[in-house]
């Protein structure tokens, strides 16, 4: 393989970022200090809230917490690395439909940049809240299963925390290292990727492709790319296709879902007959 042009690649980010800024606005971004937009596919209606503990953020959860199961915790960088944490509601709220604790960069409709410190604030909150006395979510979060992903620039800001031993697996949606001056982010890697991304229109396809053949060779590791370009199918409802995959990957990695990792491992995985191309690693 050719070695990177970081020239190229960088020139690469200025073009994401301006196409993102082109993705559609997810509805209902008014400030929420309850449950709010309620909806998913999953068994429970979930929708999105804010809290003071944490307030740069926007959390997705079930309307009602779960008496019978613990959830897992999903911290979100947004694409463009914005503070808005309703630009991915669809997709988020569908996640959090399937008993996740989805934790968004940014709060409801919110201006500015996010920063990978976010990622992990949301990972620290969430463990706290499930000791904290007369917390609502108090013995209701698995501390234990943790997902750190993001779209484009959040994916960027998801392999700066990815060395955390708390991080359960890894997720990079649209997205690709920009430079080799961060390769050591690749070699710090510790817990099983997946690699979602658009297909050769999408601009960060051939970032994505480059750090796959980086990453540590013995890492449980995952890529799929469907030919819908750096937008992916965020903003159709529930997340379209990318919601349906990232609910099995999350339900097999952080929920033990072995169902659902069919659709991943395997000659005969569940995406590898469909319009996905698959790439597949250490996985079982």
């Amino acid at each position: 393989m050719e070695p990177r042009k970081p020239g190229r690649r960088t020139a690469a980010v200025l073009v994401a970022l301006l196409a993102a800024a082109l993705l559609p606005s997810a509805p209902g971004t008014a400030a929420a200090d309850r449950v709010e937009a309620a909806g998913g596919t999953g068994p429970y209606d979930a929708g999105y809230v804010t809290t003071l503990r944490l307030r740069d953020h926007t959390i997705y959860r079930p309307v009602d917490l779960p008496g019978d199961e613990t959830l897992p915790v999903v911290a979100w960088g947004n694409g463009a690395c914005r503070a808005d944490g309703t630009w991915f509601e669809n997709i988020l709220t569908e996640f959090a439909s399937h008993g996740f604790l989805v934790i968004a960069n940014g709060r409801p409709g919110g201006t500015g940049r996010t920063d990978p410190e976010m990622l992990t604030e949301a990972v620290d909150w969430a463990i706290a809240e499930n000791s904290r006395l007369f917390s609502e979510y108090r013995g209701r979060i698995d501390t234990e299963n943790i997902a750190v992903m993001g779209q484009s620039c959040g994916g960027l800001e998801t392999y700066e925390v990815a060395d955390d031993p708390r991080i359960t697996t890894t997720v990079l949606w649209n997205s690709g290292l920009l430079s080799d001056s961060d390769n050591h982010l690749l070699d710090d890697l510790h817990a099983p990727i997946a690699y979602f991304a658009g297909g050769p229109t999408d601009i960060a396809y051939e970032n994505a492709l480059d750090d796959w053949e980086r990453i540590p060779s013995d890492l449980p590791a995952f890529m799929g790319n469907l030919d819908v370009g750096h937008f992916g199918t965020f903003a159709e409802p529930n997340g379209g296709e990318y919601g349906r995959v990232g609910t099995a990957w999350l339900k097999w990695r952080l929920k033990g879902d072995e169902e659902a990792g069919g659709e991943f491992a395997g000659e005969d995985c569940g995406l590898c007959s469909t319009e996905w191309d698959v790439r597949q690693r250490n996985l079982s």
